[in-house]
Formats: C-alpha cells, sequence, structure tokens
C-alpha cells in the first residue's frame, strides 16, 4: 500500500485482479467522508482545505488495517490522482513553461545527483550499508515510493532485506506527509514567491500528490509551478534508473532482474495533451472552470486517501539511526532546493 502511482505501473509483472465494485466501496466512503469534513472545516474557518485532508486523512490512517478500506483507498490515490493531474494541465500553457525558462530544470537535474551521492556517502556515518543509501537517497530525489521499488528491484533483496525496504517505504511516506505541511509555512516564512515556492515544493517532496497538494496549498500558481516541477522528477525516473543498473553493474552489486521499461505513464502524457490543447485553443469558461473544479476534487481525494495508507505505527520500535539515511536525503533535498528557488 506504500506504493505509488508510476512504480506500481512499471513494476508490475502481471494486471493487478478484477475487484467487484462492491469491493472498492469502502474505502471511497472514508475517502468521501474525511474530504467533506475537511471541506467544512476550510469552509469554516480559513485554512487550506488540502492541509486539512491530509491532517484529517492521517488522523484516520488507523482505518487502512481493515483490509476492506484497501481496494477502494488505493482506488483514490492512484486513480484519482492521475486522473487529477490530467485535469491539472488545464491550468498550464506553454507560455507558463517559457516563463520558468531552462534553468529551473538544469538545476532540478543537479539536486537530484547531488541528493543521491550525498546519502550514498554519508550512510556509513551513521552505520548503515551504502545500498541503504542509495535505495533511501533514490527514492528521496526522484519521485518517492515508486523510486524506491524501482531501486529495490535493481539492488536486490539479499543486499538490501525486505525490512529495510519496508522501512525506507514508510520513512519516506512520514517525511513526505510532513513535508507537504511544513514546506509551504516555511516557504511563507521565507518570502518566497508563487514561483519559487512551487519550485521549492515540487523538487523536495517525495509523493506526487503531497508534492502537488502542497504546492497549492501555498497558492494556485505555485500549485501549478510545483506540478510541473515535479512531474519532471517523475519523467526522469527511468533514465536515473538506467545510470544506477550501469554503476551497479560495473560494479558487480546488481542482484535485480526486473526490467524497466523507458516510457512515461499515461496520466503525464494526458497532462502534456491538456496543457497543449490549452495552449492552442480557447477553452470556454465553462469548461475550464469544470476542469478546475475536477482536479481540485480529485486531489484532495487522493490526498486524503494517501495520507489515510500510512503507517505511523511501524515508526514506534525503530531506532533513529534506521531512519538516517532517509533524514539526511530529505534535508539535503530541502536545502538544496531553497538554494535553487532563490536563484530563480
Amino acid at each position: 500500500m506504500a506504493a505509488d502511482l508510476y512504480g506500481e505501473m512499471q513494476l508490475e509483472s502481471a494486471p493487478p485482479a478484477r475487484r467487484h465494485w462492491q469491493a472498492y466501496f469502502p474505502g471511497i466512503l472514508v475517502t468521501a467522508i474525511a474530504a467533506l469534513a475537511a471541506g467544512w472545516l476550510a469552509d469554516h474557518y480559513a485554512v487550506p482545505i488540502v492541509l486539512m485532508g491530509l491532517l484529517i486523512g492521517l488522523a484516520l490512517s488507523f482505518l487502512s488495517q481493515d483490509r476492506r478500506t484497501h481496494a477502494g483507498l488505493d482506488l483514490m490515490s492512484q486513480t484519482a490522482l492521475r486522473i487529477g493531474i490530467v485535469f491539472i494541465g488545464a491550468r498550464i500553457t506553454a507560455q507558463q513553461l517559457a516563463d520558468l525558462g531552462p534553468l529551473p530544470f538544469a538545476l532540478l537535474a543537479l539536486i537530484m545527483i547531488a541528493v543521491i551521492l550525498i546519502t550514498v556517502t554519508s550512510a556509513k556515518l551513521f552505520g548503515q550499508s551504502r545500498d541503504a543509501g542509495l535505495l533511501a537517497g533514490g527514492a528521496t530525489a526522484i519521485c518517492g515510493a515508486s523510486a524506491a521499488l524501482a531501486l529495490y528491484s535493481l539492488i536486490g533483496d539479499r543486499r538490501v532485506d525486505q525490512a529495510r525496504f519496508t522501512l525506507t517505504l514508510v520513512g519516506i511516506t512520514v517525511a513526505s506527509a510532513l513535508a507537504m505541511t511544513l514546506y509551504p509555512v516555511l516557504a511563507a516564512e521565507f518570502g518566497l514567491s508563487d514561483a519559487q515556492a512551487g519550485f521549492l515544493i515540487g523538487a523536495s517532496i517525495h509523493d506526487v500528490a503531497q508534492a502537488i497538494g502542497g504546492g497549492f496549498s501555498y497558492s494556485p500558481a505555485a500549485g501549478e509551478v510545483a506540478t510541473i516541477v515535479k512531474l519532471t522528477r517523475v519523467t526522469l525516473l527511468a533514465p536515473m534508473l538506467m545510470l544506477v543498473a550501469l554503476w551497479l553493474g560495473r560494479s558487480g552489486e546488481s542482484e535485480g532482474t526486473a526490467r524497466i521499461p523507458l516510457r512515461l505513464p499515461w496520466f503525464i502524457l494526458g497532462f502534456l495533451a491538456v496543457a497543449a490543447i490549452n495552449s492552442l485553443v480557447a477553452v470556454p469558461k465553462p469548461i475550464d472552470d469544470a476542469a478546475a473544479t475536477a482536479a481540485s476534487t480529485l486531489l484532495l481525494l487522493a490526498i486524503v486517501a494517501t495520507a489515510m495508507k500510512a503507517r505511523l505505527h511501524l515508526l514506534v520500535d525503530q531506532g533513529w539511526r534506521s531512519f538516517a539515511p532517509i533524514i539526511v536525503a530529505t534535508l539535503t533535498s530541502f536545502l538544496l532546493s531553497l538554494a535553487a528557488a532563490l536563484c530563480l
């Protein structure tokens, strides 16, 4: 349940088993109720609805221990998010990409490489293996749990056991949830512009839902920039994995056998197609408003469901050194992204 939207699509060896629609109902129902509660609180207390959705979802994370909610929570956290990303494309134009320029994307690639190298190098300082550092650094730098899944398929379970892998998934999920809550506040304290805040959030938060949600909790403009930056990180998953595979293969350390296909997932292609249409055609305002409402609704549902799936209880019995690579990677990603945002 910790995996996010790109890794599962890229790495699954067989399509998931078909379920009857009734299997989705419990998870969808609790997600919808939590989202409505978030909407009520946001409306009455003037707080960001996405932030309320995250906090309520975390508070209800115990519900994910009931297997009856799994199918619905998976549907809301993955499929709803993917469709929502496509609708966000209606808020993006080619002019926005041109306004950003090439510098943010060059800085983004440098940040990703630096996060991986620093995490791998520092792992031994905390009594952790280099492979554990690679797993944590790669998952943080690229796109969260999906990158962890892909990297684990390359590293192999003889060098990083299942317990360490599970711990990494839990750690990056919790770190991403906390970052979504904290980073927009820090961006406001630093007085960042919408573009700077969007870059900081999109470049440093691990998982897609939290990165986009954090951006929109700062401002709509920051959310659009965060979406572009975050989806750029997602598209870099395959090339980054190729470099890691070559590195591991050259050093004779690769034990995984999974093949990582070099293709873009459908939701990014859909996002680009909708953004292209929005750039070339004058979309009627009712359609534009409907797309914005659909994107906001689906994003809220996805964030609530993702927060519900966070296994916070697994952190209680673990020593802090077990999470040191994740902490190092998260702090490095934030500091480098902040420095880059200030340069924009």
